[in-house]
């Protein structure tokens, strides 16, 4: 059968991978056309458009870039009807993809939506849309379901986070060798900086990042660079000898590392599982963020205290991001009782996340939905 799959992120191309690797084993002669990334390549997928060229962020972003993201839009819906795919399967990237299923639903395409739009935090009147266009929605956050269900009467299936297995599936690399390969100090403890993905946020969260690393002078501070971004892009801020750079190495880099500085998103999960203690930062641009803060409705921004519904890890956000704030956040989780209150949050967090095999389930759903549409 035929799968057409929209991922518009980074994030979305680890579980758009993960997901055609699962599809591949349940339909051995799956053809699958896609938008994503580098990932989503390697593991089978004929690679249409790069999240590279997709990957705008906050709402001076779109605005400024909206002439291009019509261009994609019109292309999209081109491909997909050359290529009449037995279903279409949308990840995540939902003012993109919202679009694309108005339009796959009017056109008779089956749709199927794998990670949902977060319309739990903001602008909960998409439900409509979903409920028009969507077939079938597989969620991968366990109150979602009920959200959907209880609340909007919208059967989801609850599939378990594929972070999960992402995670557990990587093998682990020796500290040792890592450091040797990577020139970093063969004794100082890591914190890991994950500024994001995208050159916007990178911009604004590194160098508040940075801007603590001469007060922990017994600690080595190491960037997780995004594959999306070159070498050239991080020179500006590697300026001191205290930090170092790792691309496309995260995962790697987590395994080994004592504590984290993150962005707001997935990264912020990921960090979790690999059971390293967090400060969350987040900051936009005033504009975007005036318009967010009028419009989003949660007590917390990271997904680690959305999941919990309680503050496990501390958030810093705008204002209350700044070199004062970090250095003391940071300090707490690097001894004491704060560090041992994540660990064991931690713990209870991975429980509620459903267990392994998010991917396979949802390949099994995917294809049932493409054998109706046949």
């Amino acid at each position: 059968m035929k799968y057409y799959i929209i991922a518009g992120e980074a994030s979305g191309d680890l579980h758009g991978s993960n997901l055609i690797k699962a599809l591949k084993i349940k339909d051995s002669e799956a053809d699958i056309r896609c938008w994503g990334g580098d990932l989503m390549k390697a593991a089978g997928g004929t690679l249409v458009k790069h999240y590279k060229e997709m990957a705008f962020m906050g709402f001076l972003e779109v605005i400024t870039n909206i002439n291009q993201i019509f261009k994609n839009i019109d292309f999209c819906k081109e491909d997909i009807a050359n290529f009449n795919p037995d279903v279409i399967v949308f990840i995540d990237y939902s003012g993109f993809n919202l679009r694309i299923a108005s339009w796959a639903k009017k056109n008779h395409f089956r749709t199927n939506y794998y990670i949902s739009p977060q319309i739990w935090a903001s602008r909960e009147g998409r439900i409509h849309k979903i409920k028009r266009d969507i077939d079938a929605m597989h969620v991968i956050l366990p109150f979602e379901k009920e959200f959907y269900e209880k609340k909007h009467h919208f059967p989801v299936n609850f599939v378990g986070h594929p972070l999960i297995d992402a995670i557990g599936d990587i093998p682990r690399t020796s500290d040792k060798k890592f450091r040797k390969e990577h020139n970093l100090d063969l004794k100082k403890p890591i914190i890991a900086l994950l500024p994001g993905s995208r050159k916007q946020e990178v911009q604004k969260m590194l160098t508040l990042m940075l801007s603590v690393t001469q007060s922990f002078p017994k600690y080595q501070f190491v960037i997780a660079g995004a594959p999306s971004l070159d070498l050239e892009f991080y020179q500006p801020f590697l300026k001191s000898s205290q930090v170092s750079l790792i691309s496309n190495k995260t995962y790697d880099l987590l395994s080994l590392s004592y504590a984290a500085l993150v962005t707001s998103g997935t990264a912020t999960l990921e960090t979790a599982l690999f059971k390293i203690p967090q400060v969350v930062c987040y900051r936009a641009n005033w504009i975007s963020y005036q318009i967010a803060k009028r419009i989003i409705t949660l007590k917390f921004i990271s997904l680690v205290n959305l999941i919990m519904d309680k503050e496990v890890v501390k958030e810093l956000i705008q204002n209350d991001l700044n070199t004062k704030n970090i250095t003391a956040e940071l300090t707490k989780i690097l001894d004491g009782p704060e560090r041992k209150r994540q660990f064991e949050a931690y713990y209870e967090l991975e429980k509620k996340l459903g267990g392994k095999g998010a991917s396979e389930k949802a390949a099994s759903l995917i294809v049932e939905s493409a054998k109706i549409a046949q």
